[in-house]
């Protein structure tokens, strides 16, 4: 666990790894799910999308931003392939956004994949989601699409970007 001064005003944020049976995930994956519901208007069951354990060493990993202990952000990764990982459930509360939270997310997972020896981080979002994609361009993700095409005839918005690896 890494405790940082956060852009949340007097309480710091802890960087948990966890998994995605953690009671401490359940309202951020809750609300992850309705939003889902709520933009793609079909139902969604992020339980069953994949198995937990993909998202568990030594491929994966599942972390929560806490401030003060309150779950206010979080996101997960998967191995891909032997140098790829790819991202999945990147989220922040909505009570929490426009704070920088997704991005120290994005970054505390690509720290750890590149220290487990991924050199590519691979991932999709939705055409509904403009919110993300802003964030994966901001971050330096390579969109592997036409920006300018219209993203609902696209369907699923993919990324990716490369990392450096950490020296011993």
């Amino acid at each position: 666990m890494t405790t940082t001064p956060g852009p949340l005003k007097g309480r710091h944020l802890t960087v948990r790894h966890t998994t995605v049976t953690d009671p401490l995930a359940r309202p951020l994956l809750d609300e992850l799910t309705h939003e889902y519901r709520t933009r793609y208007h079909k139902p969604v069951d992020l339980g069953l999308e994949y198995p937990a354990e993909e998202f568990a060493p030594p491929g994966g990993a599942f972390l929560l931003l806490l401030a003060d202990g309150e779950p206010v952000a979080g996101g997960a990764y998967r191995r891909l392939d032997a140098r790829t990982a790819e991202l999945k459930r990147i989220w922040t509360h909505s009570a929490h956004r426009r704070r920088g939270l997704g991005r120290q997310v994005l970054a505390a997972l690509e720290q750890h994949a590149a220290a487990r020896g991924y050199t590519r981080i691979h991932l999709t979002t939705g055409p509904r989601q403009p919110e993300a994609k802003g964030l994966y361009l901001a971050a330096g993700y390579r969109p592997l699409f036409d920006l300018s095409a219209d993203p609902e005839s696209i369907g699923p918005l993919p990324f990716e970007k490369h990392l450096e690896t950490p020296r011993p």
